[in-house]
């Protein structure tokens, strides 16, 4: 047995020193020796029972012929394995013969890629189109009726407001928590350390910074005046009917604001001369699509209220668009991560983008809105109809027609507000892998596409490895690796600069276990651990002992590795 003259030092976050003893080794191969009578339960209190096999290469994915297997040698205990990795250095990766200790956590690594260069299949691309979608030829009745969308609703909060303080019958007309939801966009909030407002009565006009537009309501309408029917028509009725028309109101801001977003911007060739095709596709998207869904959904609206002033349903018309919304909305949200990337680019990068950008929001058909504001609009209108249709549901009578309609287009529309949310969670997912693709390097062994459908980053960080040296001279070091564990697949590195060295890779859960150790009684450290890979990159079993930089890192990583035993 050798023996150790020198002790290996290492420092972890907390600036205290690492020490492992010369004798750990030889603690270690006591321990590891195959249970005996007298050792057995020394044995099992260190380790959870474990065994390997065996395998064949990552690579192959053939399973073992009858003959491959009578040829495989008996099972192995977790024992003859740490002996056989220690009389072979298979711990000791080649590439890392700096004795250091890594210290904190890696901060979250920030997206590489340009904001228009997505290595994506098809399936998950936002593709660009090809011609832009002829508008419909249709004049809204209501659009200039209402403001631009970014300020229809808090406009609509303080003419409400406004209305309550007259004690008009606008007040019967709200109900008590969306009055209370109205009032918060409002009145400045109150800081934890003051009392309540002496006064719950609205912040004057003067005070508030909101352009003053008035916000056409139902029963403001000619055509309502001219029927009669305020005078006939109960409180529950004039509610349900106001309800109904704020989706038909919000959509023609809505669409003022999409013109504005198109015709404004999209179609200004000054700033299209200031961009790539690419880049001009990706801050825009398919936004002419997405206007066109709404003019197409606005006039069908409009469409239904000119029939008979008094709408009785309006879900079946939400029913009978949610097919388009999907096809351009949900591609649409899932570009906008790039939208806001890209622009932060091109304002730091291109001064002719930046200068020409200036000059569009500060002309009049903005009205001082930036560009962003009115990208970022089609999600919070898919958002928005939901909750119209939410409240037209609370004031209808249960039993009515409109009901049933209603309440499957707000199921419709929540789907597509799932999938909207999910493909940006997706494509989140595959810019984090395409990126750190770009950064590891396998070296000589085989490479593995890390862009695969169903993959995702689980956990990842630095940790030290205690690599177990034979010789003469064997010393048993730290040396710094990193660790990426994806839902199928863990990754061992070791980082040079900006880039990762492949060491070893298996696939998780199946060939990936770990188990806790008995640091004090091997003289190590309490943040240690046991990686045992059944399988590794060439078909072998190995184990490592690991040690974490902090107790709660290392049960962060037991946890999530744990899934593999």
């Amino acid at each position: 047995m050798a023996d150790f003259d020198s002790t290996d030092e290492a420092t972890n976050n907390s600036g205290s020193k690492i020490s492992i003893g010369r004798d750990v080794f030889a603690q270690l191969l006591a321990f590891f020796e195959d249970p005996s009578p007298g050792k057995g339960s020394q044995f099992s209190f260190l380790f959870p029972t474990m065994t390997t096999t065996t395998e064949q290469p990552l690579d192959t994915e053939e399973p073992a012929s009858d003959q491959d297997q009578n040829q495989n040698p008996p099972l192995l205990d977790i024992s003859s394995v740490i002996r056989s990795v220690a009389a072979m250095g298979m711990c000791n990766f080649g590439k890392m013969n700096k004795l250091f200790w890594t210290t904190g956590q890696e901060e979250a690594r920030s997206s590489l890629l340009p904001p228009v260069d997505q290595d994506t299949t098809e399936e998950e691309t936002v593709e660009e189109e090809e011609e832009p979608e002829p508008s419909v030829p249709f004049q809204s009745k209501y659009i200039h009726k209402f403001p631009l969308y970014q300020d229809y609703c808090v406009e609509a909060v303080k003419d409400d407001l406004q209305r309550l303080n007259t004690k008009t019958s606008l007040s019967e007309l709200i109900a008590p928590e969306y009055l209370q939801n109205l009032r918060s966009r409002l009145v400045p909030r109150e800081s934890p350390q003051q009392g309540p407002p002496e006064s719950t009565s609205p912040s004057p006009p003067d005070r508030t910074v909101i352009r003053v537009a008035p916000c056409t309501l139902w029963q403001d309408l000619d055509e309502v005046k001219v029927t009669g029917l305020l005078g006939s028509l109960t409180v529950q009725q004039i509610r349900l009917q106001e309800s109904m028309f704020e989706l038909i109101g919000s959509e023609a801001s809505y669409l003022r604001s999409l013109g504005v977003a198109v015709d404004h911007f999209c179609s200004s060739k000054a700033l299209k001369s200031t961009l790539s095709q690419m880049e001009h596709h990706t801050l825009f998207s398919n936004v002419r699509h997405v206007k066109s869904a709404s003019e197409k959904f606005l006039m069908d609206l409009e469409s239904r209220l000119s029939e008979n002033v008094f709408i009785t349903r309006l879900g079946d018309v939400v029913l009978d668009h949610c097919p388009a919304f999907r096809a351009h909305y949900v591609p649409y949200i899932t570009n906008m991560m790039y939208q806001e990337a890209l622009i932060k680019r091109l304002m730091r990068q291109n001064r002719d983008f930046a200068s020409c950008l200036k000059q569009l929001e500060g002309e009049p058909a903005c009205q001082r809105q930036s560009l962003k504001s009115f990208l970022v609009l089609p999600f919070q209108r898919i958002t928005r109809i939901k909750l119209i249709l939410e409240n037209i549901l609370k004031v209808s009578e249960a039993d009515s027609d409109a009901v049933s309609y209603l309440q499957k287009a707000k199921e419709a529309i929540h789907e597509i507000v799932v999938e909207c949310n999910e493909g940006i969670k997706k494509m989140k997912v595959i810019e984090q892998l395409v990126s750190l693709e770009m950064l590891l390097d396998f070296g000589k062994m085989k490479a593995i596409p890390l862009v695969i459908s169903g993959r995702l980053l689980v956990h990842q960080g630095p940790l030290s490895l205690l690599a177990v040296e034979s010789g003469p001279n064997a010393r048993m070091p730290l040396t710094s690796i990193h660790l990426h564990l994806f839902n199928d697949l863990l990754i061992l590195s070791s980082k040079k600069e900006q880039r990762f060295l492949v060491e070893d890779h298996a696939k998780f859960p199946t060939h990936v276990h770990v188990a806790p150790l008995k640091a004090e009684a091997l003289g190590l450290p309490q943040e240690s651990f046991l990686l045992h890979l059944s399988r590794n990159c060439t078909g072998h079993a190995t184990a490592m002992i690991l040690i974490a930089h902090s107790r709660s890192d290392k049960e962060q990583w037991m946890k999530v590795l744990k899934c593999g035993d």
